[in-house]
C-alpha cells in the first residue's frame, strides 16, 4: 500500500463529498493513508459559511439544526449542515444562543424598562417558541418570544446602577430524567457588585425549566463552601448535547472564567450527590506528564480569554475551548490531556497535539474565535471578527 500524506487540499476534496458539494465522489483510487503525528490534525471544510457580521455564539439544537447568534447583524440565523439559511429572529443587544430539548431558544441581549419616566437598558435572557401559524420556523412572523428575565428583577423588586453594568454571558441547558429538572439551565453573570448577602455578581446561576431563578451556584473545596468561587464566568457547557436521543443527563458543568490573575481559567465542576444532600466540587484534570501528553486543561495560564467552551457528547469525549485572546482553538480529551489518541497500529500511545489556531482569515486562522459546537464529528467556530462560521474534522474520522 502506498503512503498518502493527506493535505489540506486534497483532505477539503474529501469532506466536499459529504454532502457540502453535492453528489458523492468515487474516491476508490484514493489509498487508505497510513497515519504519522503530523497527520492527525483537523482540517478545514469549505466553503466557509459567510454573510454575517459579527458571530459571537454558536450551537447545534436539539433539533439538529444550527443557530448562530450575529451580533453584528442583531438576530439570531438558523443553518441547516449544508449553510443553508433556513430563517432568522431579531433580538436586540444580542450575544448568544442556545436550545433546549422542547427545542425552545434561549438567548441573551438586553431590554428595556421605563423607571420613575426614565429608561434603562439591562441584559436579559429571552425565551423563543418557533412553533406557530406557519409551524416551525424562525422568523418574526411565526416564531414569537413568550418570556423575559430581565436583570435584576427575577430576583429583587428594585435596581442600583451597578446592575446597569451586570451582563449574562451564556447558557448551558441541563438534561434529567426527573421532568421537573429537566430542560432547566445554567447562566454565567459577571458585574462589578460583591453583595455580601445576595451573593457576587460574578456567579453561575441555576434557572427552573419555567424561567424561575434556583439559586447562584455555590462551590465546596477542602477549605469551605464559596459563593464567590467563580470569578468573570463566561462560557458555560453541560455534558447534555445532541442528538436528544443520547443527550447525557445530569448537572455537573464546565465553565471558563476570564480573570486575568486566574491561573486556572477553564474549570469541571461535578454535581455530587450523598445521603447528606448535593454540593458542586471541583474536579481537577492532571497534567505535566509529557510521556502522555505534552499539554493540559489546567496547565496554569494555559489560557487568556477562553470564551467558548463545548465537549463532543460522542465516545470521544473531546473537550474544545477557543480563546479569543490567542485566536485559537484547543481540543483535550475527555481527562483534560492536550490531544487525540493515535490509531492502534501506529503504536503510539502519547496524545498527538491537533489544537491549532493563529490570528488570520486562513481557513485554519481566526479573528476572536467566541464559540465553538460540534456534531456528527463536524467542529464549528464562530470566528467573530472574521464574519464567518468555519468548519473542521479531524483526519482520524474520514472513511
Amino acid at each position: 500500500m502506498k503512503k498518502v500524506i493527506l493535505t489540506a487540499s486534497a483532505l477539503l476534496l474529501i469532506a466536499g463529498c459529504r454532502k457540502y458539494f453535492g453528489e458523492k465522489t468515487d474516491l476508490s483510487f484514493i489509498d487508505v493513508p497510513q497515519f504519522t503525528n503530523r497527520e492527525i490534525a483537523y482540517v478545514p471544510i469549505l466553503p466557509a459559511f459567510n454573510g454575517f457580521i459579527k458571530p459571537v455564539d454558536i450551537a447545534v439544537g436539539f433539533d439538529e439544526l444550527i443557530y448562530v447568534a450575529d451580533e453584528g447583524a442583531q438576530e439570531i440565523v438558523q443553518l441547516d449542515e449544508t449553510g443553508r439559511r433556513l430563517g432568522s429572529f431579531p433580538i436586540p443587544g444580542l450575544r448568544a444562543v442556545t436550545q433546549d430539548r422542547r427545542f425552545d431558544l434561549l438567548a441573551i441581549g438586553t431590554a428595556d424598562t421605563v423607571i420613575a419616566g426614565s429608561t434603562f437598558t439591562f441584559t436579559c435572557i429571552y425565551r423563543i417558541r418557533m412553533t406557530g401559524p406557519e409551524g416551525y420556523k424562525l422568523n418574526p412572523s411565526n416564531a414569537r418570544i413568550i418570556r423575559k428575565i430581565m436583570h435584576p428583577f427575577y430576583y429583587k423588586t428594585t435596581y442600583s446602577n451597578s446592575d446597569l453594568n451586570v451582563q449574562f454571558n451564556r447558557i448551558g441547558v441541563i438534561a434529567s430524567t426527573n421532568p421537573a429538572e429537566n430542560n432547566s439551565y445554567f447562566v454565567t453573570r459577571t458585574g462589578p457588585a460583591k453583595n455580601p448577602i445576595l451573593g457576587p455578581d460574578d456567579a453561575v446561576l441555576l434557572f427552573s425549566n419555567n424561567d424561575q431563578y434556583i439559586t447562584p451556584v455555590t462551590v465546596s473545596t477542602s477549605q469551605g463552601t464559596f459563593n464567590d468561587y467563580f470569578q468573570k464566568p463566561f462560557g458555560i457547557t453541560t455534558f447534555a448535547k445532541p442528538p436528544q436521543i443520547t443527550a447525557r443527563t445530569g448537572q455537573s458543568f464546565m465553565v471558563t472564567m476570564l480573570e486575568p490573575n486566574s491561573a486556572i481559567k477553564v474549570q469541571n465542576i461535578e454535581r455530587i450527590e450523598s445521603e447528606f444532600g448535593a454540593e458542586y466540587r471541583p474536579r481537577f484534570f492532571p497534567y505535566g506528564d509529557t510521556s502522555k501528553s505534552d499539554g493540559g486543561l489546567h496547565e496554569p495560564f494555559k489560557f487568556q480569554e477562553p470564551v467558548g467552551i463545548t465537549l463532543s457528547g460522542d465516545a470521544a469525549n473531546f473537550i474544545f475551548v477557543v480563546d479569543k485572546a490567542k485566536d485559537s482553538l484547543y481540543q483535550f480529551s475527555g481527562n483534560g490531556l492536550e490531544g487525540v489518541q493515535p490509531p492502534a497500529a501506529t503504536g503510539i500511545t502519547k496524545l498527538q497535539k491537533a489544537s491549532f489556531g493563529g490570528r488570520g482569515n486562513d481557513y485554519t486562522q481566526f479573528r476572536a474565535p467566541m464559540s465553538v459546537a460540534f456534531f456528527k464529528k463536524i467542529l464549528y467556530v464562530a470566528d467573530s471578527e472574521n464574519g464567518r462560521i468555519l468548519r473542521f474534522r479531524l483526519t482520524l474520522d474520514f472513511d
